[in-house]
C-alpha cells in the first residue's frame, strides 16, 4: 500500500488502520454467523418436521421439501465453516487475503442445491411412474398441509433475515444462503399447493404430489446455477461489472491531482475487491505529493469499498494532449 506520511506519525496512522480494520472484519465475522445460526437451528427444526411427516404423512411433495431443507442445513454449516478463514487476515502463503473460500463456499451451496434437485426429481419421476402402472397412491396426512404452512413461513423469515445482512456487508456467501432460504419457501409453496391438492381433491388428483415434488426440482436447479454462476466468474478471474467499474472511475476522478485514470483492473476477492489502475498527475509536482494523491485515491477506494480493498495506483505523468479521465 502507499503512505504518504513519516516517522511517528506514519507508525500512529498504520496502528490506527490495523486496529480499525480488525475490528470490521471482526464484527463482519460475528454478523454472519449470528445471521447463520438462525436459520441453522430453524433448518434441523423443518427437517425433522418435513421428513417426519413427509413419510408418515405419505407426501412425496414434503418428503422432497425436506432434502431441500439438508440441503439448507448442510449450506448453513458451510458457511460457518468457511467465514472464519476466508475473514483471516493476509499472510505470506496468502498475500491476497483468504477471500476466495467464502467465493469456493458460495459455489458448493449451488453444487449442493443441483444434486438435491436431480435427486429430488428422480423420486418424484419414479412415484409419477408408479401412478401411470396403475397404483394407487395413499392419502396425505393433515398434518402434511400444517407443515408445509409452516416452513413457507418460517423459511420467507430466514431469506429476508439473511438478505438484509447479505447486502449490507456485501457478503457473497450470505446472500447465496439467502437465495437458498428463499428456494425452500418457493418449494413449500409447491409443496402445499400439491399436498393441498391431494388430501382435499380426492384419489384421482394426488398424482399432484409428485408433480409438486418434480416442480421443486426444476426450481431448486434454477436457484443452483443462478448462485453458482458469479462465483464460478470469481473464481476464474472475471472484471467487475461495467458499473461498479465505472463508480470507481468515477471515485477515482474526484480525487484532487488526478488528471487522468486508465487501464483499470478490478475483480472481486471474496467479499472484499482488488483494484489495479494507472493515474495521471501534474509531471511537475514531487515525488511526494504525487504519493499523497495516489493514497488519496486509496482512502477514497476503501471507504467506500471497505478496509479489505486490496490497491494498485501507478503514477504516471500527465501529458498535456490528455486532460480527461478514462
Amino acid at each position: 500500500m502507499l503512505t504518504c506520511f513519516t516517522g511517528n506519525k506514519k507508525v500512529f496512522n498504520n496502528f490506527n488502520n490495523f486496529i480499525l480494520n480488525n475490528k470490521v472484519i471482526n464484527n463482519n465475522v460475528m454478523i454472519i454467523r449470528k445471521v447463520t445460526l438462525v436459520g441453522f437451528w430453524i433448518n434441523a427444526l423443518l427437517v425433522f418436521l418435513k421428513l417426519f411427516f413427509g413419510y408418515w404423512g405419505h407426501s412425496d411433495a414434503l418428503v422432497a421439501d425436506g432434502y431441500h431443507s439438508v440441503s439448507d442445513f448442510i449450506s448453513d454449516f458451510i458457511v460457518l465453516f468457511f467465514v472464519s478463514i476466508a475473514y483471516k487476515k493476509a499472510d505470506p502463503d496468502h498475500p491476497y487475503g483468504h477471500g476466495k473460500y467464502e467465493t469456493i463456499a458460495s459455489v458448493m451451496i449451488g453444487l449442493i442445491l443441483l444434486i438435491v434437485a436431480i435427486y429430488i426429481g428422480i423420486e418424484g419421476g419414479i412415484t409419477i411412474n408408479k401412478y401411470i402402472q396403475g397404483t394407487t397412491l395413499p392419502k396425505p396426512n393433515i398434518w402434511t398441509i400444517v407443515i408445509a404452512v409452516l416452513s413457507i413461513i418460517s423459511k420467507e423469515y430466514c431469506f429476508r433475515y439473511t438478505i438484509k445482512y447479505g447486502n449490507k456487508l456485501d457478503s457473497s456467501v450470505l446472500i447465496a444462503n439467502a437465495w437458498h432460504h428463499r428456494s425452500d419457501s418457493l418449494s413449500s409453496i409447491a409443496t402445499l399447493v400439491g399436498v393441498s391438492a391431494s388430501y382435499f381433491l380426492g384419489e384421482t388428483w394426488r398424482i399432484l404430489d409428485p408433480l409438486a415434488a418434480i416442480l421443486i426440482a426444476i426450481l431448486i436447479a434454477i436457484a443452483a446455477l443462478k448462485l453458482a454462476r458469479p462465483s464460478i466468474n470469481e473464481l476464474l478471474e472475471a472484471g467487475l461489472p461495467e458499473k461498479q467499474r465505472s463508480e470507481i472511475l468515477d471515485i477515482i476522478k474526484s480525487v484532487n491531482g488526478v488528471k487522468r485514470a486508465h487501464n483499470l483492473r478490478a475483480r472481486r476477492n471474496g467479499h472484499s475487491f482488488i483494484v489495479d489502475v494507472n493515474i495521471h498527475v501534474d509531471p511537475d509536482i514531487t515525488v511526494r505529493a504525487a504519493h499523497e494523491i495516489a493514497s488519496g485515491v486509496e482512502f477514497k477506494l476503501h471507504e467506500k469499498f471497505g478496509p479489505d480493498t486490496i490497491i494498485y495506483v501507478h503514477i504516471e505523468p500527465e501529458l498535456e494532449s490528455h486532460t480527461a479521465i478514462e
